[in-house]
This record gives structure tokens, C-alpha cells and sequence, in this order.
């Protein structure tokens, strides 16, 4: 899996354009400016690095998703139970739980997607 990490102002860019996407270049300054307090140029390296990183792409001035956010969401957990617990889900969910129990909801949700998953695999 190729992995795309973002740092902080870079995480907080993408989640403009998608928030906003498609979104042309012009406006997309605007918000950047607006927002981060960036000049024109400053817009344009961070969007041209993330496009780079095939996450976006600027399309005669109208930036447009090429990753969906949920998506991108997604690898990045995957890369981090990977590396962390060595791909398992089952050692990444006794980590996250130790020490706090989780509520009613979040325990039903958490079983509709292992019920989901099960019709899935069926």
C-alpha cells in the first residue's frame, strides 16, 4: 500500500477541497487566505503537492477529487494497524478499549459492522 502522509497544515488544506471540491483555483485562494492568511503562491505549492501525491487534481483551474476523503481515511488506518499491531484488528481494538468502556452505542454500531462485514465475506 502506497502510503500518503500529510502534515498538519497540508490535512487541513485537503479538508478544504473536500469540503468544497469541485472548487475552482480562484476560490480556493480566497478560502486559504481567508483561513490561513496565505498568499496566491502559497495556495498553489500546497495544491500542486497534493495533487502530486494523487489525491486531487487541478483540472483548467477547477480542482477535483481524485481520492475521497473516507477513502484516504481508510488507508491511513490501515497503514497504522500495519505497523502498530502487525495488521490486527482484534490486538488495535483491545488497545483502544483498555482502560474505557465503551457505551452502548458505540458497542451496537461497532456489532453492525462486524454483521456487515460477515454478510459481505458470505
Amino acid at each position: 500500500m502506497e502510503e500518503i502522509k500529510l502534515g498538519v497544515m497540508e490535512a487541513r488544506f485537503a479538508d478544504i477541497i473536500w469540503e468544497h471540491a469541485p472548487i475552482s483555483t480562484g476560490e480556493l485562494v480566497k478560502i486559504c487566505q481567508q483561513q490561513f492568511g496565505w498568499k496566491r503562491t502559497t495556495t498553489y505549492t500546497m495544491l500542486k503537492r497534493l495533487c502530486q501525491r494523487g489525491l486531487f487534481e487541478n483540472q483548467s483551474s477547477t480542482v477535483v477529487v481524485l481520492m475521497e476523503k473516507d477513502i484516504f481515511q481508510g488507508k491511513q488506518s490501515e497503514k497504522f494497524v500495519a505497523d502498530t499491531f502487525g495488521g490486527s484488528l482484534p490486538a488495535f481494538i483491545a488497545a483502544f478499549t483498555k482502560g474505557r468502556t465503551l457505551s452502548d452505542a458505540e458497542a451496537d454500531k461497532i456489532q453492525r459492522m462486524i454483521n456487515e462485514s460477515r454478510r459481505r465475506n458470505k
